[in-house]
Protein backbone atom coordinates (compact mmCIF):
# COMPACT_ATOMS: atom_id res chain seq x y z
CA UNK A 1 0.00 0.00 0.00
CA UNK A 2 1.69 3.24 -1.05
CA UNK A 3 0.24 7.01 0.33
CA UNK A 4 -0.20 10.16 -1.20
CA UNK A 5 -0.97 13.19 0.39
CA UNK A 6 -2.17 16.45 -1.13
CA UNK A 7 -2.31 19.98 -0.23
CA UNK A 8 -4.55 22.22 -1.84
CA UNK A 9 -2.52 25.55 -2.09
CA UNK A 10 -4.93 27.82 -3.58
CA UNK A 11 -5.80 29.08 -7.32
CA UNK A 12 -6.48 24.88 -8.36
CA UNK A 13 -2.99 24.46 -7.29
CA UNK A 14 -2.01 21.11 -5.50
CA UNK A 15 0.98 19.55 -4.06
CA UNK A 16 1.21 15.63 -3.59
CA UNK A 17 3.83 14.12 -1.72
CA UNK A 18 4.89 10.75 -2.20
CA UNK A 19 4.39 8.40 1.17
CA UNK A 20 7.46 6.15 0.56
CA UNK A 21 10.16 8.58 -1.16
CA UNK A 22 8.83 12.16 -0.03
CA UNK A 23 9.16 13.06 -3.59
CA UNK A 24 6.84 16.34 -4.51
CA UNK A 25 5.30 17.16 -7.76
CA UNK A 26 2.52 20.00 -8.26
CA UNK A 27 -0.71 20.30 -10.17
CA UNK A 28 -2.84 23.17 -11.73
CA UNK A 29 -5.85 23.49 -13.45
CA UNK A 30 -5.36 23.66 -17.36
CA UNK A 31 -6.08 26.71 -19.26
CA UNK A 32 -9.20 25.94 -20.83
CA UNK A 33 -10.55 25.41 -17.39
CA UNK A 34 -9.57 28.35 -15.03
CA UNK A 35 -5.79 27.24 -14.80
CA UNK A 36 -2.87 28.95 -15.66
CA UNK A 37 -1.34 25.43 -16.86
CA UNK A 38 1.55 26.12 -14.92
CA UNK A 39 2.29 22.19 -14.23
CA UNK A 40 0.55 18.94 -15.05
CA UNK A 41 -3.23 19.12 -14.78
CA UNK A 42 -4.85 15.81 -12.74
CA UNK A 43 -5.90 14.47 -16.38
CA UNK A 44 -2.35 15.17 -17.66
CA UNK A 45 -0.97 12.78 -14.29
CA UNK A 46 -3.11 10.05 -16.07
CA UNK A 47 -1.53 10.38 -19.04
CA UNK A 48 1.66 10.62 -17.65
CA UNK A 49 0.99 7.47 -15.64
CA UNK A 50 0.22 5.71 -18.61
CA UNK A 51 3.30 6.05 -20.57
CA UNK A 52 5.40 5.83 -17.89
CA UNK A 53 4.00 2.46 -16.83
CA UNK A 54 4.15 0.93 -20.10
CA UNK A 55 7.99 2.18 -20.19
CA UNK A 56 8.44 0.42 -17.42
CA UNK A 57 6.70 -2.97 -17.67
CA UNK A 58 8.88 -3.15 -21.20
CA UNK A 59 12.26 -2.04 -18.79
CA UNK A 60 11.47 -4.74 -16.67
CA UNK A 61 11.55 -7.51 -19.70
CA UNK A 62 14.43 -6.05 -20.82
CA UNK A 63 16.15 -6.16 -17.90
CA UNK A 64 14.95 -9.88 -17.90
CA UNK A 65 16.28 -10.16 -21.13
CA UNK A 66 19.70 -8.79 -20.85
CA UNK A 67 18.54 -5.77 -23.67
CA UNK A 68 19.09 -2.41 -23.69
CA UNK A 69 16.28 0.19 -23.39
CA UNK A 70 17.98 3.37 -22.86
CA UNK A 71 16.77 6.08 -24.92
CA UNK A 72 13.36 4.74 -25.58
CA UNK A 73 10.74 7.44 -25.77
CA UNK A 74 6.73 7.66 -24.95
CA UNK A 75 4.61 10.03 -26.62
CA UNK A 76 0.81 10.00 -25.07
CA UNK A 77 -1.59 12.92 -26.09
CA UNK A 78 -5.16 13.33 -24.22
CA UNK A 79 -7.92 14.19 -25.71
CA UNK A 80 -11.12 15.36 -23.43
CA UNK A 81 -14.03 15.63 -23.90
CA UNK A 82 -16.28 18.72 -25.38
CA UNK A 83 -19.56 17.83 -23.43
CA UNK A 84 -19.97 17.39 -20.04
CA UNK A 85 -19.36 15.66 -17.51
CA UNK A 86 -15.42 16.54 -18.58
CA UNK A 87 -13.33 13.51 -18.95
CA UNK A 88 -10.61 11.88 -20.84
CA UNK A 89 -12.22 10.43 -24.01
CA UNK A 90 -8.62 9.17 -25.84
CA UNK A 91 -5.31 8.78 -25.15
CA UNK A 92 -2.99 8.06 -27.83
CA UNK A 93 0.68 6.37 -27.59
CA UNK A 94 3.47 6.03 -29.62
CA UNK A 95 6.31 4.32 -28.11
CA UNK A 96 9.68 5.00 -29.89
CA UNK A 97 11.75 1.65 -29.59
CA UNK A 98 15.73 1.67 -29.69
CA UNK A 99 16.08 -1.27 -31.50
CA UNK A 100 15.59 -3.10 -35.03
CA UNK A 101 12.14 -3.51 -36.08
CA UNK A 102 13.00 -7.59 -36.41
CA UNK A 103 14.32 -7.78 -32.70
CA UNK A 104 13.76 -11.36 -31.69
CA UNK A 105 11.89 -10.09 -28.67
CA UNK A 106 9.98 -7.43 -29.71
CA UNK A 107 6.72 -9.08 -29.68
CA UNK A 108 7.67 -10.11 -25.91
CA UNK A 109 8.52 -5.84 -25.44
CA UNK A 110 5.52 -5.06 -27.01
CA UNK A 111 3.23 -6.85 -25.02
CA UNK A 112 4.36 -5.73 -21.65
CA UNK A 113 3.77 -2.61 -22.55
CA UNK A 114 0.16 -3.23 -23.47
CA UNK A 115 -0.26 -5.60 -20.26
CA UNK A 116 0.65 -2.52 -17.83
CA UNK A 117 -1.72 -1.93 -14.82
CA UNK A 118 -2.30 1.39 -15.41
CA UNK A 119 -3.71 0.23 -18.88
CA UNK A 120 -5.51 -2.24 -17.27
CA UNK A 121 -6.91 0.53 -14.89
CA UNK A 122 -8.17 3.09 -17.39
CA UNK A 123 -11.67 2.96 -17.69
CA UNK A 124 -12.51 0.92 -20.88
CA UNK A 125 -14.44 3.90 -22.15
CA UNK A 126 -11.71 5.58 -22.94
CA UNK A 127 -10.23 4.86 -26.20
CA UNK A 128 -6.72 3.92 -26.08
CA UNK A 129 -4.10 3.32 -29.34
CA UNK A 130 -0.76 2.55 -28.76
CA UNK A 131 1.50 3.03 -31.61
CA UNK A 132 5.48 1.31 -31.79
CA UNK A 133 8.36 2.82 -33.87
CA UNK A 134 11.30 0.85 -33.83
CA UNK A 135 14.28 2.67 -34.76
CA UNK A 136 17.71 1.05 -35.41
Amino acid sequence: MVKTSVRYDGQLHCEAIHGPSGKQLETDAPVDNEGRGESFSPTDLVATALATCMATLMGIVAKRHGIRLEGMEVETTKEMSTDTPRRITALQSKIIVPLPENHPQRKLLEAAALDCPVCHSIDPRIQKSVEFVWKK
